[in-house]
């Protein structure tokens, strides 16, 4: 069943809160990869990927689509599951969510969100293989993301209370494209500065106080 403009219930997590937050600057290993700022950061799964100038479909279109990828696949898999969609400034927001046995619908969002983060992109596949034009969708199985995104508040905040207080920074520990767009916001909001460093499934966030000379951009004075 498809609904439109649902917010996904509320549910308690029922795994275990890891420890993110990382160690002070003084005690991380030196990282001799690029590094990118919160404004470079992408916004979720590979649109870091996508040139400027690509083409969107509507959020409404995509809508339709993935929607109707995800009833199959649910179908197939014998899932009971709701899909809810909104449209928040021409971006799709899509949730699977179910009044029972939601155990098996985390068959689908995996240890940290991995399996949901690849079934998203294979919806997102889903909309360009439909349309020709990219996607950047958001998928949310069983209040998965609203339960991940309130973590990431408490773990950002707790590193910038850290970093406030020692005027060291922190490295936290590695994070999804998505996850870290949130944590960035995150830090902004609170007047301190964050790059993402490291490649592949190292990256991760380094909370400062201010932007070191290295992340000077060349013509800065």
């Amino acid at each position: 069943m498809v609904e439109q403009n649902e917010e996904t219930p509320d549910r308690s997590a029922n795994q275990e809160r890891t420890d993110e937050l990382g160690t002070p600057d003084k005690a991380a290993e030196p990282e001799t990869t690029p590094t990118e700022t919160a404004a470079e950061e992408p916004a979720e799964g590979n649109d870091d990927e996508v040139v400027s100038g690509d083409a969107e479909v509507s959020g409404e279109d995509e809508s339709e689509i993935a929607a109707d990828y995800l009833e199959e696949l649910l179908d197939i898999a014998d899932l009971d599951g709701d899909i809810d969609i909104e449209v928040r400034q021409n971006r799709a927001y899509i949730s699977v969510v179910t009044e029972e046995n939601e155990e098996d619908l985390e068959l689908l969002v995996g240890r940290r969100g991995e399996v949901l983060d690849s079934l998203q992109e294979l919806v997102r596949l889903s909309v360009l293989a439909s349309t020709g034009q990219r996607s950047r969708l958001i998928l949310d199985v069983a209040g998965y993301r609203d339960r991940r995104g309130d973590e990431l508040k408490t773990m950002a905040e707790d590193a910038i209370a850290s970093v406030k207080d020692s005027g060291n920074a922190c490295h936290l520990k590695p994070l999804s494209p998505y996850e870290r767009k949130i944590v960035h916001d995150i830090v902004a909001e609170n007047g301190l500065h964050s790059e993402s460093e490291g490649e592949g499934s190292k990256r991760h966030i380094v909370i400062s106080v201010e932007a070191t000379r290295d992340d000077v951009v060349e013509g800065d004075a």
